[in-house]
This record gives structure tokens, C-alpha cells and sequence, in this order.
């Protein structure tokens, strides 16, 4: 095989590229949404301010074998994955057995052509990608050091007996049925799972809004108080209009929606992406009982092998898992000092970690000092 990169500063939103790019995506040893040619296009539209893509495209011939979706900031001295801040997995897109040569490829053209410093997240642990980084790293002088990040709690859906099991245990669980009581003395409760953008498009600015009232609620932003986060989602639903891909799932009591999830369901993975709910119903947990519904549902679908759970520690992600995946923060740089300094800040986080009086006291600290650093009124 002669391996050719083609370096591009900008996706090109060409038909025949994303056939090629998705068909990539679907070599990989578990496809997932957030690679795809679509995903890669909605991020570059909706974080164009943020954002400067950097892809490399590995050819044999006129064949796309491999994909880097990679991005700098405006400045051009960080580098890290286009979909960083919105995908749950980010990867090296080729077949299993082509990986090694195609990572060699980009890091030999990264050290060539961006002076930057590479920090790379959300990465599958088990990807054939970090032992390839690893391998190439080392080739071209680089200091790389790889962390745990997010252990991914999922539900494995099983054979069919298993999911019979499953469905069985989550429809008897008696607090499940004391919720849905209580929310249908205020009227019928329903569920419904939206896939036309007309749908979807229609129902977005209710669910955004829930989403930030709830995280206001809680003294949190939400990330859909920014106009980019909003667009990104349109334009993942725009981009997979007619595809089944995007599913906007809603309990309703009534005509109100009291819980949302803005998922996927793609490759036999039903992804519950970004949930909220309405805090006034709080006391009856719609949100434990719209993801009992998708579990339920998915156990009765042939295609659908896992509801992933995706980022994030929440206790009632593990409740619901019988799996996990983890994922790898990864760091390449030329920098000694830069390598030791994030091996020593990961080092300090899991020792803060363990002394949850020193960490309150840290955090309180450095709110104090960005409180200062503000300018007065």
C-alpha cells in the first residue's frame, strides 16, 4: 500500500467525501456517531468562531482509508480532535489493521507542518489507537502521556433471554411504577421519540430551554445557553434529516414535555446524548423513567445492542449500567517540561480527589482568585 495525506484546512462539504469518510467510520472496531462525516461538518458550522478544522485524509490511490478529524484553536497553538467538546468518543478513523501506518503518517506531517501541541480527548482505551500513538510518538521524538478520563457507563443489551431479563426487571421495579402514577394524576403520560427534523426543529427550542432552566436550578451554565451548542444540535438533525439517526425522545404528561434526551440510534447503539427535565417534576423523576423507556424499547429491537450512557459520573448512569467503557486523555508534545507538568497536575487531581476537605478548599481558592482577577463595576 502507498499511503498519500492530503492535508485540508477546511471540510469540504462534498457528497462523495462523506461517502468515502463514513464508509471509513464503519471500518472502525466499534463505529460510533460521533465519527462521521456529518458530525465533523455540523461542529465545523456551528464552532467556526472557535474553532480552525485540520483534517488529514490518508489516500491509497483514489482510495479514503484514513481520517483525521483534527482542530487548532484561532491562535494555531493547540491541537486536539474537531469533536472534543461535543462527542462522546473521538478515534483515528481507519480498518484495525491499517491504523499504526496511518497515525505514523499524520504525526510525521504534524511535527512538519503545526508547531503546536497536541492534547487529544474522549479516546477509546480500547481503540487500537494508543498503542499506535504510542509507537509513533516515540518514532519522531515526541513525549506522550496518556490518563484515564471517563469510565462511559452502558447497558448491555444481551441475548434474547438476557433482554427479556432486562425488560422484565425494569417494567416490575415498583418506584418506576409509583412515578408514572403520580405524574398521570395530572394527565395521560406518554412517551414519543421524534426523527423528522419538522419534529425535531419544532421541539429543540422547548427542550434548550428546560435544559438551562434545570442547570440554572442547580447553579450550573448549561452548555445550550450559548447560541453555538444550539446550532450544533440543529445542524446534526438538518445534516441527518431522513437517516433515523437523530432521535429527540420526550415523556410527556399531556401536551407538556416534562423530559427530553437528544440522542442517537446508529450502528446498534441507542446514545443517551444530553437528557434534562422539568425541575417542578423533579419529586417524580421523569428522567428515570423516559431512559427506562429507551431501555425498554431497545430490548426489543434486534438491531440495537447497547444504550450507551455516555460521559460523565452521574450515579444513576451507573444504577442503570452493567458495563463500562473507558476513555483516554491523551497528551503529545516536544516539551519536557510540558509532559512532566500534566503528569504532575493529573497526579495532584487524584490526590485532591482523596482528601475531599483539601479539594473544597482548593476550588474555593480559585474562585476567590477569578473573582479578583474580574473587573469591578
Amino acid at each position: 500500500m502507498s499511503l498519500r495525506i492530503v492535508l485540508h484546512r477546511q471540510i469540504p462539504d462534498d457528497p462523495r467525501l462523506l461517502r468515502q469518510w463514513n464508509d471509513v467510520a464503519l471500518q472502525m472496531e466499534r463505529p460510533q456517531v460521533f465519527y462521521t462525516c456529518e458530525w465533523a461538518l455540523a461542529v465545523q458550522t456551528a464552532y467556526r468562531a472557535s474553532l480552525k478544522p485540520l483534517l488529514f485524509l490518508g489516500y491509497d490511490g483514489d482510495d479514503l482509508i484514513g481520517v483525521a478529524s483534527l482542530a487548532t484553536d484561532m491562535a494555531g497553538k493547540k491541537i486536539g480532535f474537531l469533536a472534543a467538546t461535543t462527542a462522546d468518543y473521538c478515534d483515528f478513523l481507519t480498518s484495525p489493521p491499517g491504523r499504526e501506518e496511518f497515525i505514523d503518517a499524520v504525526l510525521d506531517e504534524l511535527r512538519k507542518t503545526v508547531p503546536a501541541d497536541i492534547s487529544l480527548a474522549n479516546l477509546p482505551a480500547d481503540s487500537r489507537t494508543p498503542e499506535a500513538l504510542r509507537a509513533a510518538a516515540e518514532k519522531y521524538g515526541f513525549h506522550i502521556y496518556m490518563r484515564p478520563a471517563y469510565l462511559c457507563a452502558q447497558v448491555e443489551l444481551g441475548t434474547g433471554e438476557q433482554r427479556q431479563e432486562l425488560k422484565a426487571s425494569l417494567v416490575g421495579k415498583k418506584k418506576l411504577r409509583r412515578y408514572l402514577r403520580a405524574m398521570e394524576r395530572e394527565g395521560p403520560v406518554t412517551f414519543a421519540h421524534l426523527q423528522s427534523l419538522q419534529q425535531i426543529e419544532a421541539a429543540l427550542p422547548g427542550f434548550a430551554d428546560a435544559h438551562v432552566a434545570r442547570f440554572v436550578a442547580t447553579g450550573r451554565v448549561s452548555s445550550l445557553a450559548t447560541p453555538e451548542r444550539r446550532q450544533f444540535l440543529q445542524e446534526l438533525a438538518r445534516r441527518f434529516s431522513g437517516a433515523g439517526v437523530v432521535t429527540l425522545s420526550l415523556l410527556s404528561i399531556g401536551d407538556r414535555p416534562v423530559a427530553w434526551n437528544y440522542g442517537f440510534r446508529f450502528h446498534g447503539a441507542w446514545f443517551w446524548y444530553q437528557p434534562t427535565f422539568d425541575s417542578r417534576q423533579e419529586e417524580n423523576s421523569p428522567g428515570h423513567c423516559l431512559l427506562s423507556r429507551i431501555v425498554i424499547e431497545a430490548c426489543d429491537m434486534d438491531e440495537m445492542q447497547v444504550v450507551d450512557l455516555g460521559l460523565g459520573a452521574e450515579g444513576y448512569k451507573e444504577r442503570f449500567g452493567n458495563s463500562t467503557r473507558q476513555t483516554l486523555y491523551v497528551t503529545v508534545t516536544r516539551s519536557w517540561l510540558r509532559h512532566r507538568l500534566e503528569m504532575l497536575k493529573y497526579q495532584m487531581a487524584i490526590a485532591l480527589k482523596r482528601s475531599p476537605k483539601v479539594e473544597s478548599a482548593v476550588r474555593a481558592m480559585q474562585r476567590r482568585v477569578q473573582s479578583l482577577r474580574r473587573p469591578q463595576p
